[in-house]
């Protein structure tokens, strides 16, 4: 048996990996501009094999890190096909002092601020730039509010390929810098998000660039599965009760959800963790899904919010995510930009983690669902810290008061103290 193969999670038809690249080539037939993505491929291994192959005491002797870690379910090769940058693990921390502030005695945060360009995206882009490696690609793009296309820059930059990347003039000055910085060709769009994604999937098609458009590119889910294996790992290889995940696409959310089911899959948990996924009240496509019951996510249109890695219109992995959700017996929670901003803070001064607001916006969930009696003290929680405020001072600016400057003498120190 080949090492893996596609499954689309629409019509459930099969494809082995040399026949498809993006989505299933029957149901994206009735694609539609800016809706849901038809035809999402889902990566398939052989789990009845593997289970000979795969288990706690191997993983334990290993001392391979990152992607090769797993590597029995990863569509990747080559060990050398791997980009360098380290792309975990990542620390699970205890968070003792934001527990006692939330009374949630089993929380922890799932902390990637230190990836190599300062978010979640890179366990998508690393496995993006692998497999271009592997299949002789030299140009990747991609459309992004930022995160991910300074994701996918910075993996083009170590392994010397091109990166085209197509961003909404309003993402923040610093992910624009940081694309930059790296090399890459960029396109900012007098747009949205989904303007920049509508027009870089025409570039796909007219370059023959690869894609790595999140969703778009079976990759990008695969890659962020990565985190749910570190997170069992740093569990004592167990699954946590619940796992709460800032939602635009709806990408990181399938991507926890693969890494819980491919671990169930081989025999390796017993139960998935409830997915909880995190959406901005300004940007809430598919919480209003879930919440009507619908298996379509329609578009929010004017989608605004300050958390901008989560302002998504049409959700291009909508129908995935509201099938994860579900399959877990999850929910949707929505947060105020207020609540965001002060959830910023929160973290910061309770556990010195510095949070981009979109990540923030899964501590503000919790708060949240603490109020409302929706999570058990005694639960144990993961709440996902995606990005580093590094990537948006302005925003975390307003979550943190700058004092006036002072007179250099003590005199003046005194009197505000």
């Amino acid at each position: 048996m080949a090492k893996f193969i596609y499954e689309c999670i629409d019509c459930g038809k099969q494809y082995p990996d040399s026949e498809v690249t993006y989505v299933c080539p029957v149901c994206s037939r009735d694609q539609k501009p800016m809706r849901s993505l038809l035809g999402v491929l889902k990566v398939l291994y052989d789990y009845d094999g593997l289970r000979k192959k795969l288990d706690v005491e191997r993983l334990r002797r290993r001392r391979a890190v990152g992607l090769w870690r797993y590597h029995e379910i990863f569509p990747v090769f080559e060990k050398g096909s791997i980009p360098q940058l380290m792309t975990g693990p990542t620390p699970l921390r205890s968070a003792r002092r934001l527990r006692t502030a939330l009374g949630q005695n089993g929380l922890y945060l799932k902390d990637d601020t230190g990836l190599p360009t300062g978010s979640f995206k890179d366990r998508a882009s690393v496995l993006v730039a692998a497999r271009a490696n592997e299949e002789k690609r030299d140009v990747i793009v991609a459309a992004s509010t930022g995160n991910a296309a300074s994701s996918i820059a910075g993996m083009c930059a170590s392994i010397g390929k091109k990166c085209v990347v197509f961003c909404p003039e309003s993402a923040p000055a610093a992910k624009l810098a940081q694309m930059a910085v790296y090399g890459a060709r960029l396109f900012p769009v007098k747009g949205t998000y989904d303007d920049a994604f509508e027009v870089s999937l025409a570039a796909t098609k007219e370059f023959g660039w690869l894609s790595r458009n999140t969703a778009y590119n079976p990759m990008t889910i695969e890659g962020k599965k990565s985190v749910a294996l570190e997170i069992w790992e740093d569990l004592k290889f167990t699954a946590p009760d619940k796992v709460l995940i800032p939602t635009g696409d709806g990408v990181i959310l399938a991507g926890v959800a693969k890494g819980f089911e491919d671990l169930k899959k081989l025999g390796l948990i017993e139960k998935e963790p409830q997915l909880i996924a995190v959406q901005a009240e300004g940007s809430q496509a598919i919480a209003k899904a879930f919440h009507s019951g619908t298996d379509d996510v329609a578009p929010y249109p004017n989608a605004a919010t300050v958390a901008d890695s989560i302002c998504v219109q049409a959700p291009r992995n909508g129908r995935w995510a509201l099938k994860a959700l579900r399959g877990t017996k999850g929910s949707c929670v929505t947060v105020s930009d207020d609540e965001i901003l002060s959830a910023i803070a929160l973290i910061g001064r309770t556990e010195g983690v510095f949070a981009e607001p979109a990540a923030a916006a899964t501590v503000a969930a919790l708060k949240k669902m603490v109020g409302e009696n929706a999570v058990s003290p005694d639960e144990t929680v993961v709440a996902l810290i995606t990005g580093s405020g590094l990537k948006d001072v302005p925003a975390a600016s307003k979550a943190a008061r700058i004092p006036e400057p002072i007179e250099p003498a003590i005199e003046a120190v005194k009197r505000l103290l």
